[in-house]
């Protein structure tokens, strides 16, 4: 019999039968399990478990008078039903399986750092984790999610949680919807129109203010820890004045989306939604603007290819629609205004990418360590030249 320890909980997990056959040698197994594991609480996974009969009912009645916190999850509905008409579910906490979802064949239509979001179908998108044990981001993810939607942002609401081959994911209604991404490809002569509508739904978000900051990061306090790690990779003048001018930006609880680009925004009957929570933050918005910038141009910029597997549009797309929605977003078309603003969001991006591309490495491999000889040569000229982040 499998099992598992993680955080003070103890997980059992049933297979096949328990009837009067293997009743007994369950209730045995169990309880080695428990003598030679210290736990502060007993898990029966069900995921497995087919069927129950009376005996096997009775030795998880003699579990739960030893075990007084004991929780039967993962239960089918043919084992959930026997537990329900026998009353053990009035008894005890006894949790229904999550529906399964195959993405086999499913479009992707957005990805962020901690998971893929594909169409299951006309109707449904779900966004699938990373992490296996993902529990903790969903529920933070949902909490984010509601958050926005009650300060008035148009937001996809999650209605139900399924597994997802070894994880799990988070299931949106999502009728017929499309991502600015894909209507962008479709009618490229549109482009003007939906730099409109992204535009628009940016500016909502930054003129949120979120009283109750709660989960939500500070962007300042987390661009700190990257200007800080990057220092021991740059020159002592550059390094000292990015951290001084990421501290000068003031705090500031406007909301921010965190990873906004052509993706994570969909159209559906003529309103946009935002997905993709779960990087939803406040700052300033120049560290939006540094998202957004590696979103169009940053992660591309030493392979163009990169927009099309990474956002559904070409390069030169990409670039364009950076370029036309921060003329949008800052109401302006003065080359100078814009050349500034953008050095500002270079300035966020590179650093962030800097950091992304040593821990991962990339010192010792041959490419990304071009990508880092890169990124630290923008960074010392572009720092030299800046004297406030702030937009």
């Amino acid at each position: 019999m499998n099992y598992k320890t993680e955080n003070g909980a103890l997980t059992v997990f049933l297979v096949g039968r328990i009837d009067s056959s293997n009743a007994d040698a369950t209730e045995k197994e169990i309880t080695e399990i428990r003598d030679k594991n210290v736990h502060d609480s007993l898990l029966l996974d069900a995921d497995g478990l087919e069927y129950i009969s009376s005996a096997g009912l009775r030795v998880v009645l003699r579990l739960k008078k030893a075990e007084p916190s004991l929780c039967v999850i993962n239960v089918n509905s043919e084992v959930y039903e026997i537990f329900e008409m026998t009353g053990f579910t009035e008894m005890m906490e006894i949790k229904k399986a999550y529906r399964r979802i195959s993405i086999d064949g499913a479009e992707v239509i957005g990805q962020g750092a901690n998971g893929k979001v594909y169409r299951i179908n006309d109707d449904t998108i779900v966004k699938v984790y990373f992490n296996p044990d993902s529990f903790g981001d969903i529920k933070r993810e949902r909490e984010l999610a509601k958050k926005a939607f009650v300060l008035g942002i148009p937001t996809a609401i999650s209605y139900d949680i399924a597994r997802v081959g070894d994880g799990y994911g988070t299931v949106f209604e999502m009728l017929n919807a499309k991502s600015l991404a894909k209507l962008i490809a479709a009618e490229p002569e549109n482009i003007d129109y939906y730099v409109g509508l992204y535009v628009d739904l940016l500016k909502k978000i930054h003129g949120t203010v979120v009283n109750d900051v709660g989960i939500m990061p500070d962007m300042k306090e987390v661009a700190t820890k990257w200007a800080e790690f990057d220092v021991d990779y740059l020159p002592k003048e550059t390094g000292e004045k990015l951290v001084a001018l990421i501290s000068a930006v003031p705090n500031d609880n406007h909301m921010m989306h965190g990873d906004y680009h052509v993706k994570n925004v969909m159209m559906q009957d003529g309103e946009v939604l935002l997905i993709d929570m779960d990087t939803l933050c406040v700052g300033n918005p120049v560290f939006e603007l540094g998202s957004m910038y590696n979103a169009y141009e940053g992660f591309s910029a030493l392979d163009p290819s990169i927009s099309s597997s990474f956002l559904g549009i070409s390069h030169e797309t990409a670039v364009e629609f950076w370029k036309k929605s921060l003329a949008a977003y800052l109401n302006t078309t003065d080359k100078a205004k814009l050349e500034e603003t953008e050095n500002k969001a270079k300035i966020v991006g590179f650093m962030r990418l800097l950091r992304r591309s040593i821990r991962r490495g990339g010192l010792n491999d041959e490419k990304m360590k071009k990508e880092i000889d890169f990124y630290i040569e923008q960074l010392k000229i572009l720092v030299a030249k800046t004297d406030t982040l702030i937009v």
